[in-house]
């Protein structure tokens, strides 16, 4: 049986064999020690070789005298083509119904122990070419089950991913049997497991409706899982495929997200995938997503300084000149604000890593939440901390000074602000302390400095002006902070705070 299995698998010298299969019976027969030559002289005259719709692969091989038609697939189809039994006790033997029904039972009985199980089968041939039709009047060898295990891993990184918000569906060739045993130790519902025929059975209406509640889906062609794919993404899903084999192929490519596993991938997922993963671990997923989470939570708190210091940064001018008349800074000054707080610092917070964040918090963490509410809520309170610290600092400075003087103070209090509130958010990474006091620095320095003070458009100043632009930062910082705690403790008690909150025209992903 090993010999004419090991005859029925394509041979490849310039690579690897495509279809995984493939290369595990070349590789478990030769692990056995079984060669083609085995039993006497092998050369490929003619081969059928294996299509989703044909489910097996044939061989016509041998010599001029000598011819074998030599044939492994899908047991429910190679099994129709049998004639006869190479019965292990009683020699060959008719496929009467009893037998068959024997077979059959020793089929589903290796499927349940989550085996992929091939049919074995030949059949002496006198011809040197042949095609899928005449492949019948077999002789049934026996079955050979292949074990592709479970990693002990795969189904706690399934769970990591559910628990991230992702859907997972598993597709496979496999037997519904096997299919559902795997799914199992997955620790997916396999109880509404869907076929390949049962889908082609189904119109396009139908097929969406029972995808939503489909996690398993067994005996699918390519075309099939490409159906899958489509149906999913007509429904508003962001579709992530992976797969290793050449039939995998077309859904990875029409994927939102393709992905090609493991170094065993055919060069044809390889072509079709956004990402490979250099090896087989489910688990390399589950890290890229928090690592992206990583990225997208660095990324709404620079978007969230940048926005919400801006917004700021207009309300304390349109608040500033309805309280003195005219603008609190001068073109100047607004470049120095600009500068001190939208350059170094929101580019150190992008580039940081999220400090005190675990995996699963950054998992648990959805779009909605990285880039939904509680982005608006940042922006809306830093904006609100800062026109409401810096306008009132203006305004103490405007009653007891100068113009100038009142400027100064204002340009201050809104930089100070802004910075107050990234130290805060983000201060234990080095890069961002060191952007922050380095922003302070400056200022302090564009202000006591008297030439350059002038060119800034703003005046040297004594204890009480300082006190004044200090305080308004401190009070923008703090608002800004701790605005959106409070928002958050009193909505858990019934109290909701009429603040706008922006949409920025999102919808929630799936």
């Amino acid at each position: 049986m090993l010999l004419t299995a090991r005859r029925a698998t394509p041979i490849r010298r310039d690579g690897p064999l495509p279809h995984p299969t493939d290369q595990a019976v070349a590789e478990g027969t030769r692990r056995a020690g079984v060669r083609r030559e085995d039993g006497g002289e092998f050369e490929v005259l003619d081969d059928v070789p294996f299509e989703p719709g044909r489910s097996f692969h044939a061989v016509l091989a041998g010599t001029e005298g000598h011819r074998v038609l030599a044939v492994k697939g899908a047991p429910e189809v190679v099994l129709d083509r049998c004639a006869t039994w190479a019965h292990p006790t009683d020699g060959a033997v008719g496929l009467e119904d009893g037998r068959r029904r024997e077979l059959e039972d020793e089929y589903e009985r290796l499927a349940v122990r989550g085996l992929r199980v091939l049919a074995i089968a030949e059949r002496p041939l006198d011809q040197h070419e042949v095609d899928g039709h005449e492949v019948g009047d077999l002789r049934f060898l026996g079955f050979l089950g292949l074990a592709d295990p479970v990693r002990p891993v795969a189904a706690d990184s399934i769970r990591e991913l559910r628990r991230a918000g992702v859907e997972v569906i598993m597709i496979t060739g496999d037997h519904p049997v096997t299919a559902r045993r795997i799914a199992a130790e997955l620790g997916l519902d396999g109880d509404a497991l869907l076929t390949g025929p049962e889908m082609d059975a189904m119109g396009d209406d139908e097929l969406a409706e029972r995808l939503l509640e489909t996690r398993v889906f067994a005996r699918v062609t390519p075309a099939a899982k490409v159906d899958i794919v489509r149906a999913l993404q007509r429904d508003g899903f962001t579709v992530a495929m992976t797969g290793d084999g050449a039939n995998d192929a077309p859904a990875i490519r029409l994927a939102d997200v393709g992905i090609a596993l493991g170094k065993r991938a055919t060069p044809a997922a390889r072509e079709a995938a956004d990402l490979i993963i250099t090896d087989e671990r489910l688990e390399v997923i589950v890290d890229a997503i928090a690592e992206g989470r990583s990225l997208w939570s660095s990324v709404r708190d620079a978007v969230a300084i940048l926005l919400g210091g801006n917004v700021g940064e207009i309300s304390f001018m349109l608040l500033g000149a309805l309280v003195g008349r005219r603008p609190p800074l001068n073109a100047r000054q607004v470049l120095l604000v600009n500068l001190l707080t939208d350059v170094a610092p929101a580019m150190a917070i992008a580039v940081r890593p999220p400090v005190g964040r675990t995996t699963a918090a950054l998992l648990a963490q959805g779009p909605e939440e990285a880039l939904g509410g509680e982005l608006d809520r940042a922006i809306v309170w830093r904006a609100v901390g800062t026109a409401c610290g810096a306008t009132g600092a203006y305004a103490l400075a405007r009653i007891t000074g100068t113009r100038r003087r009142a400027q100064t103070v204002g340009l201050v209090a809104v930089v100070g602000a802004q910075m107050g509130q990234t130290i805060a958010v983000a201060g234990r990474d080095p890069r961002v302390l060191a952007a922050g006091l380095g922003s302070a620095a400056v200022l302090g320095a564009c202000v006591q400095t008297p030439g350059i003070s002038r060119l800034a458009g703003s005046r040297p100043m004594g204890p009480v002006g300082w006190t004044l632009g200090l305080v308004g930062a401190t009070a923008g910082a703090t608002v800004g902070v701790a605005g959106p705690w409070v928002e958050r403790q009193l909505q858990r008690v019934g109290i909701e705070l009429p603040i706008p909150e922006p949409s920025f025209g999102r919808e929630p992903a799936r």
